[in-house]
């Protein structure tokens, strides 16, 4: 199984909304070198009351391109970076992937999967309806979540569009994702 990476963003502010970018460099145990959300705990807004010197699990947010086509055909268009990831793929199953796998990014960039993105309220300021359109339900009434994945930084480099993605699957027994 591989893929590629299609698109890149970041933001140095705490927005939504990442910029594309030519290219972004990950940190080890940062995540992604000017990004708001780069930082060995916890950064992201909402979580920093209860959670500050808690590790951060959320230092790189991936998002399959197939998720934006899944979207624009209920009508909701979205392009890279706008549900605040900072990775596009293409190719790649993200949401089938086992906590702990290693993506390897281009030439030596490698992120270790921590879970799933939990869908906010604030993708319906980028697209009203964003947020339930990227939840379901399973045949059992289960949640069914998205919105991307989250990741932390285990070996920094460049990641570009068109760059190659290396899937690295963990020992078994393999742990399904879960929100971070």
């Amino acid at each position: 199984m591989a893929g590629s990476v299609t698109a890149v963003s970041r933001s140095a502010t705490h927005t939504l909304r990442k910029l594309n970018a030519d290219c972004i460099r990950l940190v080890t145990g940062r995540g992604v070198e000017g990004d708001a959300h780069a930082g060995a705990t916890v950064k992201h807004r909402s979580r920093l009351a209860r959670f500050a010197d808690a590790p951060n699990l959320r230092q790189v947010h991936l998002i399959h391109a197939e998720l934006h086509d899944e979207l624009s055909r209920k009508g909701i268009a979205v392009s890279a970076g706008q549900m605040g990831e900072n990775i596009t793929t293409q190719g790649v199953d993200l949401l089938g992937l086992p906590t702990g796998t290693r993506l390897h990014l281009g030439e030596a960039a490698v992120v270790e999967v921590t879970g799933l993105r939990n869908p906010c309220a604030q993708l319906d300021r980028v697209r009203p309806g964003l947020m339930g359109a990227t939840l379901e339900r399973d045949e059992h009434g289960g949640l069914i979540r998205k919105a991307g994945i989250m990741a932390v930084v285990i070996a920094g480099g460049q990641v570009s569009p068109g760059d190659a993605i290396r899937i690295e699957l963990p020992a078994q027994p393999h742990q399904p994702l879960a929100p971070v």
